[in-house]
């Protein structure tokens, strides 16, 4: 049962972190977990140690899988990034950026170790991914790490700042839009350009 209560305090945490920022009462997330305070502070002493567990949880649900060997890197880049568009872009993606991002003067030494484990992880995987892509003669050889930040920035750029103004990206269909980065991506960084 303690291990289930905790569960529950950590799904209502995230759901009142998103909605409300870190400014949510601890009141409130007992509540929504169906728990006494009581109970809540029993697992964790803090509030800034709730948003801390909260925090490193939600920083992992930007990490999207890569092909173990990149065969077909168009197709591969192209599941990467509707995966990770689909992460970073939707409602919750959004509501975790502008509640992780809005702490980060609050809470310095945890927003390295969310980077860590969320973005930083995300670039370093995305990173071997390129390196083998690279050094099979699938792209042309370059610094892997740089040609991932350039791919992540793409992918989410400029569409995060219009969607969390609220401004709807229009009738282009997801894939199409995901295509045209991906080709882009491509013609910077194809085998057959110049290296």
């Amino acid at each position: 049962m303690p291990a289930e209560n905790r569960a529950r305090v950590l799904r209502a945490a995230s759901r009142s972190f998103l909605r409300h920022g870190y400014h949510t009462s601890v009141d409130e997330i007992a509540r929504r977990a169906g728990v006494a305070k009581q109970t809540l502070y029993h697992h964790f002493p803090s509030k800034d140690q709730l948003f801390k567990e909260v925090a490193c949880d939600l920083a992992k649900h930007v990490l999207v899988g890569l092909e173990a060997e990149p065969a077909d890197v168009r197709t591969g880049l192209l599941r990467f990034g509707l995966a990770y568009r689909r992460r970073v872009l939707c409602a919750e993606g959004l509501a975790m950026f502008r509640t992780l991002t809005a702490e980060v003067p609050r809470f310095r030494a945890l927003a390295k170790a969310i980077y860590a484990g969320g973005a930083g992880e995300m670039l370093r995987r995305l990173s071997a991914y390129l390196r083998k892509a690279m050094n099979a003669g699938a792209l042309r050889r370059d610094d892997p790490e740089f040609a991932a930040e350039l791919f992540l920035s793409m992918l989410a750029g400029h569409e995060r700042v219009r969607r969390l103004y609220g401004i709807a990206n229009g009738a282009e269909a997801e894939a199409w839009r995901t295509g045209r980065i991906v080709d882009c991506f491509l013609r910077a960084f194809g085998a057959g350009d110049r290296s």
